[in-house]
């Protein structure tokens, strides 16, 4: 059965029977939002993910209550509540809410610590992660995407920067070595390494505490921010295949093996698109491995700018997607509104959004 085909049926199946049940239940009829927030939920199925792990077993608290924040959490990136004292606050004055995401009554509204706690350990599992690794399979593994849009936006952070400790390497020696003496070979660059490492393995290595980031923005001029930098691997329809969270000085050519490795193992795709930041040797080289076709905007370097051909500068103008996904995670699922400290927290935030915008892009994109 075809994307739309599906997300068709299930759509229907959800106006035809569940929305005429929850109206029956519910006090008042349901919201456009409450109707889009019912869609997302149950396309997502976050609590189906939940480990059983996090509900403590027997000693603590039940399993269900565990599913039901899980789904407030994704609640929250789509409705945009900043932090989760707001989210809180509309759980327990609002019953349509707070039926949605699973609790009976206000009073099995949990308190603010259990929501903290449930959050540090849906992260240290990587719950949202794992939910938007089974919709991409859901949903795209059988199709073949066209074009990936390979980009990094800044992530601002609430903690202070970590102080980068320099190791200072022994001088070499000037002049040439002597007869029969051979020099040190230089240490092997990022890039080269990457390529013969396996995805996960290349990105346990990239750097995750917050720094200063530094980048110049699409008017040329130059920014700042304290924080991290998200890479993300986008369909022409908009849709996250991969996500990377690492420092915010982190180059983005130094997530472009492992993000590429790991889109690669999600689904079959055709061209790689990236813009100057991403010409380097090793990152064509690995596309062309992959069999797809990399269109990378060229890094004149001091030099003359070499333009793209006709028909890879028409291609090239799919890399919007990536753009427009960034902004849409930033002003509408949370991507602004990061109030945890941690890369493991703040990336579980992220991803939240990330699993609430897979699901809306979705709906939009198949016309339910």
């Amino acid at each position: 059965m075809k994307l739309k085909e599906t997300v068709s049926w299930l759509m229907g199946t959800v106006q035809r029977t569940l929305f005429p049940h929850l109206e029956e239940c519910l006090a008042s009829p349901l919201t456009a939002q409450e109707k889009r927030l019912v869609k997302i939920l149950e396309l997502v199925h976050i609590e189906n993910y939940v480990p059983k792990s996090a509900s403590r077993q027997w000693l603590g608290r039940p399993i269900k209550e565990r599913e039901a924040i899980a789904r407030s959490f994704v609640a929250k990136a789509v409705l945009g509540y900043p932090h989760t004292r707001s989210l809180l606050h509309a759980l327990r004055t609002t019953a349509t809410l707070r039926t949605l995401c699973g609790f009976a009554t206000r009073n099995d509204v949990p308190s603010e610590a259990t929501f903290s706690r449930a959050f540090a350990e849906f992260a240290a599992c990587g719950l949202a992660t794992v939910v938007h690794d089974a919709l991409v399979h859901a949903h795209l593994r059988t199709a073949l995407i066209g074009h990936v849009s390979r980009d990094a936006t800044a992530i601002e952070g609430r903690e202070k920067p970590v102080k980068k400790v320099k190791h200072a390497k022994a001088p070499r020696k000037k002049g040439r070595p002597a007869k029969g003496a051979q020099r040190e070979p230089p240490d092997p660059k990022r890039l080269d390494v990457q390529r013969h490492q396996s995805a996960h393995d290349a990105i346990a290595l990239l750097p995750t505490a917050c720094d200063r980031g530094v980048k110049k923005n699409a008017k040329g001029y130059t920014e700042t921010w304290n924080g991290f930098k998200l890479h993300v691997d986008v369909n022409d329809n908009g849709l996250p295949l991969s996500a990377i969270l690492t420092s915010a000085s982190v180059h983005d050519s130094q997530v472009a093996i492992p993000l590429m490795k790991l889109t690669s193992d999600k689904v079959t795709s055709c061209y790689d698109l990236m813009d100057a930041a991403y010409d380097a040797r090793p990152i064509w080289e690995q596309s062309r491995a992959l069999g797809h076709v990399p269109i990378i905007d060229r890094n004149p370097r001091g030099g003359a700018v070499i333009p793209m051909a006709p028909h890879e500068a028409q291609r090239y103008n799919e890399r919007t997607a990536s753009e427009r996904f960034n902004s849409r995670l930033k002003e509408a699922f949370g991507g602004r509104n990061v109030m945890v400290r941690g890369a493991e927290k703040v990336m579980i935030h992220l991803m939240f959004g990330i699993v609430a915008l897979f699901a809306d892009q979705l709906l939009k994109v198949t016309g339910c």
